[in-house]
């Protein structure tokens, strides 16, 4: 086999993808419904029991690799972030106001009723996997993100945001009782391990995916979907993205000790 992929083959970036390896690999309802399982320690079997509400072409948020789905009576949103961003409870509340907007829609509730309605019950996860070392698990909660009130008065808004390090080595737990995001986690650490060798990216990708089908890691996806793979992981480490990305996560982190440091000072 040949392992040397070619730029020619697989051209670097293309933003018009709009499926990310994370939502690829969690698109069929067994191994999104054994996701869930494990989050939550329930036993659901029937993957009729998920039903599939992802909101497409959400363009003012940028969330393309997500997934939101009701079961039982949880409504349940799903992210796969690769940098760490603490502002994720903002975006999960946005997209949460969406669905809700479309359940009422389509269930037509009478918001104005003298009656009290019952809605879906929101779980918002996050599935972390940068390079930035963060615990195995954390809260997020979006009234951090407020400034402070002038008046000592608590917010009227709240939305919690549950994070999970999904890096290989992290939250073995849960790891494993998923195989499929055992698998993924496994996945993203064997193209980091070629690529520290200094290979070029797409030749570690190829490796990495060549390495997986021996080891019977995501042996189905890697087979029948290698060239969307490739580019799906080449836009995901993206140099010159990367690079920017760490240079202003530094000059924020230093800003914002700088201005506790100010703050202190005074």
């Amino acid at each position: 086999m040949n392992q040397q992929l070619h730029h020619q083959e697989y051209p670097t970036a293309n933003r018009e993808y709009k499926d990310r390896l994370f939502r690829l690999v969690f698109q069929k309802k067994e191994d999104l419904l054994s996701l869930y399982n494990a989050v939550n320690g329930t036993t659901y079997e029937d993957p009729d029991d998920l039903q599939v509400n992802t909101l497409e072409n959400v363009l003012y948020l940028s969330m393309k690799n997500d997934v939101s789905f009701l079961i039982g009576a949880d409504l349940n949103l799903y992210e796969h972030q690769s940098t760490y961003n603490p502002n994720m409870p903002m975006r999960g509340l946005l997209y949460f106001s969406k669905l809700y907007e479309t359940h009422i829609d389509q269930m037509e509730i009478n918001i104005y009723s003298s009656a009290a309605k019952m809605f879906p019950f929101p779980q918002h996860i996050v599935f972390y996997n940068g390079t930035r070392e963060e615990p195995d698990r954390q809260v997020l909660r979006l009234s951090d993100l407020f400034s402070p009130s002038q008046t000592g008065k608590e917010p009227c808004l709240e939305c919690t945001t549950l994070m999970l390090n999904i890096n290989y080595g992290h939250n073995q737990a849960l790891m494993e009782k998923c195989r499929r995001l055992e698998e993924y986690a496994i996945f993203v650490e064997t193209v980091r391990s070629y690529h520290r060798e200094d290979l070029p990216l797409e030749t570690a990708i190829g490796l990495a995916i060549d390495d997986c089908i021996h080891r019977d890691v995501l042996r189905d996806i890697l087979i029948r979907q290698r060239a969307e793979v490739t580019q799906m992981v080449l836009e995901s480490f993206d140099q010159e993205k990367y690079e920017k990305a760490m240079k202003q996560e530094g000059y924020e982190d230093g800003y914002q000790a700088g201005e506790a440091h100010g703050y202190q000072a005074g």
